[in-house]
Protein backbone atom coordinates (compact mmCIF):
# COMPACT_ATOMS: atom_id res chain seq x y z
CA UNK A 1 0.00 0.00 0.00
CA UNK A 2 1.25 3.31 -0.80
CA UNK A 3 -0.11 6.17 1.80
CA UNK A 4 2.55 8.91 -0.31
CA UNK A 5 2.06 11.58 -2.86
CA UNK A 6 2.53 10.21 -6.53
CA UNK A 7 2.10 13.06 -8.78
CA UNK A 8 2.85 12.44 -12.91
CA UNK A 9 3.62 16.29 -14.58
CA UNK A 10 2.50 16.86 -18.10
CA UNK A 11 1.18 19.55 -20.55
CA UNK A 12 2.96 22.45 -22.85
CA UNK A 13 6.12 22.46 -23.96
CA UNK A 14 7.10 25.66 -22.52
CA UNK A 15 4.53 25.69 -19.78
CA UNK A 16 7.42 25.60 -17.05
CA UNK A 17 7.15 21.38 -16.22
CA UNK A 18 10.83 21.57 -15.76
CA UNK A 19 10.28 24.65 -13.13
CA UNK A 20 7.53 22.77 -11.55
CA UNK A 21 9.08 19.59 -11.00
CA UNK A 22 12.77 21.88 -9.53
CA UNK A 23 10.05 22.95 -7.24
CA UNK A 24 9.17 19.51 -6.45
CA UNK A 25 13.08 18.61 -5.86
CA UNK A 26 13.36 21.84 -3.75
CA UNK A 27 10.19 19.94 -1.08
CA UNK A 28 11.57 17.04 -0.91
CA UNK A 29 10.12 15.03 -3.46
CA UNK A 30 11.81 12.13 -5.35
CA UNK A 31 11.53 13.83 -8.96
CA UNK A 32 12.10 12.11 -12.56
CA UNK A 33 11.92 14.47 -15.97
CA UNK A 34 10.88 12.50 -19.41
CA UNK A 35 10.00 9.01 -18.17
CA UNK A 36 8.20 6.81 -20.48
CA UNK A 37 4.33 5.82 -19.78
CA UNK A 38 5.78 2.46 -19.59
CA UNK A 39 7.83 2.81 -16.30
CA UNK A 40 5.28 4.44 -14.45
CA UNK A 41 3.24 1.51 -13.05
CA UNK A 42 7.00 -0.44 -12.52
CA UNK A 43 8.39 2.52 -10.39
CA UNK A 44 4.64 2.55 -8.61
CA UNK A 45 5.74 -1.15 -7.42
CA UNK A 46 8.92 -0.10 -6.62
CA UNK A 47 7.62 2.59 -4.50
CA UNK A 48 4.90 0.49 -2.69
CA UNK A 49 8.08 -2.05 -1.98
CA UNK A 50 10.19 1.07 -0.42
CA UNK A 51 8.02 0.43 2.55
CA UNK A 52 7.84 4.53 3.01
CA UNK A 53 10.92 5.30 1.71
CA UNK A 54 9.64 6.67 -1.36
CA UNK A 55 6.79 8.26 -0.45
CA UNK A 56 6.23 11.73 -2.29
CA UNK A 57 7.17 11.29 -5.65
CA UNK A 58 6.98 13.98 -8.90
CA UNK A 59 7.75 12.74 -12.50
CA UNK A 60 7.26 14.76 -15.99
CA UNK A 61 6.28 12.45 -18.70
CA UNK A 62 5.18 14.69 -22.14
CA UNK A 63 5.36 14.25 -25.81
CA UNK A 64 9.51 14.07 -25.71
CA UNK A 65 8.79 10.84 -25.14
CA UNK A 66 7.33 10.94 -29.09
CA UNK A 67 5.61 7.72 -29.77
CA UNK A 68 5.74 6.30 -26.20
CA UNK A 69 3.90 9.18 -24.68
CA UNK A 70 0.76 7.65 -26.63
CA UNK A 71 0.93 5.42 -23.90
CA UNK A 72 0.38 7.26 -20.39
CA UNK A 73 -3.52 6.81 -20.53
CA UNK A 74 -3.01 2.99 -20.54
CA UNK A 75 -0.49 3.69 -17.73
CA UNK A 76 -3.07 5.30 -15.88
CA UNK A 77 -5.27 2.91 -16.46
CA UNK A 78 -3.06 0.01 -14.83
CA UNK A 79 -2.11 2.42 -11.54
CA UNK A 80 -6.33 2.16 -11.42
CA UNK A 81 -6.43 -1.25 -11.67
CA UNK A 82 -3.35 -1.29 -8.65
CA UNK A 83 -5.39 0.57 -6.49
CA UNK A 84 -1.96 2.91 -6.40
CA UNK A 85 -3.56 6.69 -5.72
CA UNK A 86 -1.80 9.28 -7.99
CA UNK A 87 -2.57 12.90 -9.13
CA UNK A 88 -2.18 14.18 -12.87
CA UNK A 89 -0.41 18.29 -12.74
CA UNK A 90 -0.87 19.61 -16.02
CA UNK A 91 1.07 23.19 -16.77
CA UNK A 92 -1.08 25.21 -19.52
CA UNK A 93 -0.31 28.25 -20.93
CA UNK A 94 -1.71 30.92 -23.88
CA UNK A 95 -0.61 30.12 -27.38
CA UNK A 96 0.75 33.50 -27.50
CA UNK A 97 3.42 33.43 -24.57
CA UNK A 98 4.36 29.82 -25.80
CA UNK A 99 5.60 31.07 -28.88
CA UNK A 100 7.42 33.99 -27.24
CA UNK A 101 8.93 31.85 -24.45
CA UNK A 102 9.99 29.71 -27.36
CA UNK A 103 11.56 32.29 -29.38
CA UNK A 104 13.55 33.75 -26.75
CA UNK A 105 15.38 30.58 -25.29
CA UNK A 106 15.60 29.85 -28.91
CA UNK A 107 14.65 26.29 -28.09
CA UNK A 108 13.40 23.98 -30.72
CA UNK A 109 9.74 22.70 -29.82
CA UNK A 110 9.44 18.96 -29.65
CA UNK A 111 6.88 19.05 -32.44
CA UNK A 112 8.06 21.23 -34.58
CA UNK A 113 10.92 19.45 -36.75
CA UNK A 114 8.16 19.59 -40.08
CA UNK A 115 7.00 22.84 -39.46
CA UNK A 116 6.65 26.57 -37.44
CA UNK A 117 5.96 26.96 -33.79
CA UNK A 118 3.00 27.61 -34.34
CA UNK A 119 1.71 24.61 -35.92
CA UNK A 120 3.86 22.21 -33.57
CA UNK A 121 1.76 24.16 -30.53
CA UNK A 122 -1.71 23.40 -32.24
CA UNK A 123 -1.11 20.10 -32.86
CA UNK A 124 0.39 19.55 -28.98
CA UNK A 125 -2.69 20.75 -28.08
CA UNK A 126 -4.32 18.01 -30.16
CA UNK A 127 -2.46 15.61 -27.88
CA UNK A 128 -2.60 16.93 -24.71
CA UNK A 129 -6.55 17.48 -24.83
CA UNK A 130 -7.30 14.12 -23.99
CA UNK A 131 -4.86 14.12 -20.45
CA UNK A 132 -5.49 17.66 -19.53
CA UNK A 133 -9.62 16.58 -19.33
CA UNK A 134 -8.14 13.94 -16.53
CA UNK A 135 -6.14 16.34 -14.89
CA UNK A 136 -6.51 17.14 -10.87
CA UNK A 137 -4.66 20.52 -11.13
CA UNK A 138 -4.59 22.71 -13.91
CA UNK A 139 -1.96 25.59 -13.45
CA UNK A 140 -1.95 28.45 -16.20
CA UNK A 141 1.81 29.42 -15.99
CA UNK A 142 1.01 32.42 -18.99
CA UNK A 143 1.45 35.53 -16.43
CA UNK A 144 3.38 33.65 -13.85
CA UNK A 145 7.11 34.40 -13.49
CA UNK A 146 9.70 31.43 -12.37
CA UNK A 147 9.56 33.11 -8.95
CA UNK A 148 5.72 33.08 -8.90
CA UNK A 149 4.91 29.38 -10.23
CA UNK A 150 7.55 28.75 -7.28
CA UNK A 151 5.58 30.15 -4.85
CA UNK A 152 2.10 28.32 -6.42
CA UNK A 153 4.02 25.10 -6.24
CA UNK A 154 4.84 25.35 -2.61
CA UNK A 155 1.78 26.92 -1.34
CA UNK A 156 -0.27 23.32 -3.22
CA UNK A 157 2.44 20.60 -2.75
CA UNK A 158 4.67 21.67 0.64
CA UNK A 159 4.14 18.72 2.38
CA UNK A 160 3.63 20.75 5.90
CA UNK A 161 0.11 21.63 3.65
CA UNK A 162 -1.06 18.45 3.49
CA UNK A 163 -3.12 18.67 6.37
CA UNK A 164 -4.70 21.77 5.02
CA UNK A 165 -8.49 21.85 3.91
CA UNK A 166 -8.08 23.48 0.43
CA UNK A 167 -6.24 26.49 -1.21
CA UNK A 168 -8.34 29.21 -2.15
CA UNK A 169 -7.11 31.30 -5.27
CA UNK A 170 -9.48 34.43 -5.46
CA UNK A 171 -8.41 35.81 -9.19
CA UNK A 172 -9.89 39.13 -10.69
CA UNK A 173 -9.40 39.72 -14.33
CA UNK A 174 -10.92 41.52 -17.61
CA UNK A 175 -13.13 39.55 -20.37
CA UNK A 176 -11.19 41.63 -22.58
CA UNK A 177 -8.09 39.46 -22.19
CA UNK A 178 -9.70 36.10 -21.76
CA UNK A 179 -10.81 33.69 -19.04
CA UNK A 180 -8.15 32.63 -16.55
CA UNK A 181 -7.34 28.90 -17.71
CA UNK A 182 -7.48 27.25 -14.35
CA UNK A 183 -10.19 28.73 -12.97
CA UNK A 184 -12.29 26.56 -11.26
CA UNK A 185 -15.33 28.57 -10.89
CA UNK A 186 -15.90 31.73 -12.95
CA UNK A 187 -18.18 34.71 -11.65
CA UNK A 188 -19.74 37.61 -14.32
CA UNK A 189 -20.24 40.92 -12.50
CA UNK A 190 -20.21 43.57 -15.64
CA UNK A 191 -23.55 43.95 -15.08
CA UNK A 192 -22.52 46.06 -12.31
CA UNK A 193 -22.26 49.87 -12.77
CA UNK A 194 -18.45 50.60 -14.16
CA UNK A 195 -16.54 53.04 -12.35
CA UNK A 196 -14.59 53.34 -15.89
CA UNK A 197 -17.70 56.04 -16.92
CA UNK A 198 -16.81 58.12 -14.01
CA UNK A 199 -13.82 60.17 -15.15
CA UNK A 200 -12.59 60.97 -11.55
CA UNK A 201 -12.38 56.76 -11.06
CA UNK A 202 -11.06 55.84 -14.41
CA UNK A 203 -7.87 55.57 -13.79
CA UNK A 204 -7.93 54.28 -10.99
CA UNK A 205 -7.86 50.61 -9.98
CA UNK A 206 -9.88 48.30 -7.37
CA UNK A 207 -7.52 48.90 -4.75
CA UNK A 208 -8.66 52.35 -4.43
CA UNK A 209 -10.64 53.47 -1.48
CA UNK A 210 -12.76 55.77 -3.98
CA UNK A 211 -13.52 53.01 -6.83
CA UNK A 212 -14.54 50.44 -3.75
CA UNK A 213 -16.75 53.19 -2.40
CA UNK A 214 -18.32 53.61 -5.93
CA UNK A 215 -18.79 50.03 -6.16
CA UNK A 216 -20.45 49.61 -2.99
CA UNK A 217 -22.87 52.35 -3.04
CA UNK A 218 -25.04 50.25 -5.06
CA UNK A 219 -27.86 48.09 -3.49
CA UNK A 220 -26.86 45.41 -6.61
CA UNK A 221 -23.72 44.94 -5.75
CA UNK A 222 -25.02 43.76 -1.94
CA UNK A 223 -27.30 41.69 -3.08
CA UNK A 224 -25.07 39.74 -5.28
CA UNK A 225 -22.05 39.77 -3.13
CA UNK A 226 -24.42 38.12 -0.38
CA UNK A 227 -24.95 35.16 -3.05
CA UNK A 228 -22.04 35.03 -3.79
CA UNK A 229 -21.18 34.05 -0.12
CA UNK A 230 -24.04 31.85 0.53
CA UNK A 231 -23.35 29.79 -3.08
CA UNK A 232 -19.47 29.32 -1.71
CA UNK A 233 -19.78 28.48 1.94
CA UNK A 234 -21.98 25.70 0.12
CA UNK A 235 -19.73 24.63 -2.43
CA UNK A 236 -16.28 24.99 -0.25
CA UNK A 237 -17.55 22.09 1.98
CA UNK A 238 -18.66 19.80 -1.31
CA UNK A 239 -14.79 20.76 -2.89
CA UNK A 240 -12.76 19.91 0.31
CA UNK A 241 -15.32 16.80 0.91
CA UNK A 242 -13.98 15.55 -2.20
CA UNK A 243 -10.76 15.89 -1.57
CA UNK A 244 -9.86 18.88 -4.36
CA UNK A 245 -6.49 20.60 -2.86
CA UNK A 246 -7.41 24.07 -4.31
CA UNK A 247 -10.25 26.15 -5.76
CA UNK A 248 -9.49 28.94 -7.94
CA UNK A 249 -12.47 31.67 -7.64
CA UNK A 250 -12.47 33.92 -10.93
CA UNK A 251 -14.12 36.99 -10.84
CA UNK A 252 -14.19 38.99 -14.16
CA UNK A 253 -15.47 42.28 -15.22
CA UNK A 254 -14.92 44.16 -18.38
CA UNK A 255 -10.85 45.35 -18.47
CA UNK A 256 -10.21 43.24 -14.86
CA UNK A 257 -9.03 46.93 -12.92
CA UNK A 258 -12.06 47.88 -11.02
CA UNK A 259 -15.13 46.25 -10.03
CA UNK A 260 -13.46 42.66 -10.09
CA UNK A 261 -10.72 43.81 -8.06
CA UNK A 262 -12.78 45.44 -5.28
CA UNK A 263 -15.10 42.27 -4.66
CA UNK A 264 -11.85 40.26 -5.12
CA UNK A 265 -10.30 41.48 -2.06
CA UNK A 266 -13.78 41.67 0.11
CA UNK A 267 -13.94 38.16 -0.96
CA UNK A 268 -10.57 37.62 -0.03
CA UNK A 269 -10.85 38.88 3.46
CA UNK A 270 -14.42 36.87 3.91
CA UNK A 271 -12.59 33.70 3.07
CA UNK A 272 -9.57 34.82 5.82
CA UNK A 273 -12.04 35.56 8.09
CA UNK A 274 -13.72 32.27 7.88
CA UNK A 275 -10.29 30.46 8.92
CA UNK A 276 -9.41 29.62 4.67
CA UNK A 277 -6.20 29.34 3.17
CA UNK A 278 -6.81 32.05 0.97
CA UNK A 279 -4.51 34.76 -1.51
CA UNK A 280 -5.68 37.03 -4.32
CA UNK A 281 -4.46 37.37 -7.48
CA UNK A 282 -5.38 40.94 -9.60
CA UNK A 283 -4.15 39.35 -13.23
CA UNK A 284 -5.16 42.23 -15.40
CA UNK A 285 -4.89 45.31 -12.70
CA UNK A 286 -1.80 46.81 -14.54
CA UNK A 287 -3.07 45.98 -18.13
CA UNK A 288 -4.56 49.30 -20.23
Amino acid sequence: MFDGRFIIITGFAGAGKSSALHSFEDLGYFSMDNLPPALIPKFAELCIQSAGKISRVALVCDIRGGELFHGLFEALDTLEEMGFNYEVLFLDASADVLIRRFKETRRRHPLAEQGTIVEAIQAEKKLLEDIRGKADMIIDTTELSTADLKEKMNRLYSPEKWEKNILLTVISFGYKYGLPLDADLVFDVRFLPNPYYVDSLRSLNGNNSSVKKYVWKWPITHKFYQKLVDMLEFLIPCYIKEGKPQLAIAIGCTGGKHRSVVLSNDLLHMLQEKGFNARVEHRDIQKL
